[in-house]
């Protein structure tokens, strides 16, 4: 009988080469033009972390 919960190597943490970890979930709307604009990037979490992130440096100079 098949393990349900898959290979025992699947149940691994995985592994990340970056400085800090992302426990953290954020969702939001958008328009539906801007969802498919998104998903046709090569990595699409990472352009919209990349892409908050700009922002937030932004304003962090402006105060």
């Amino acid at each position: 009988m098949p393990n349900p919960k898959g290979k025992p190597e699947n149940l691994e943490p995985i592994k990340s080469d970056r400085e800090k970890p992302l426990p953290e979930k954020l969702s939001f709307r958008v328009t539906k033009e801007m969802k498919e604009e998104v998903q046709q990037q090569d990595n699409p979490p990472e352009f919209c972390r990349e892409a908050i992130q700009e922002k937030l440096d932004r304003n962090k100079g402006q105060e």
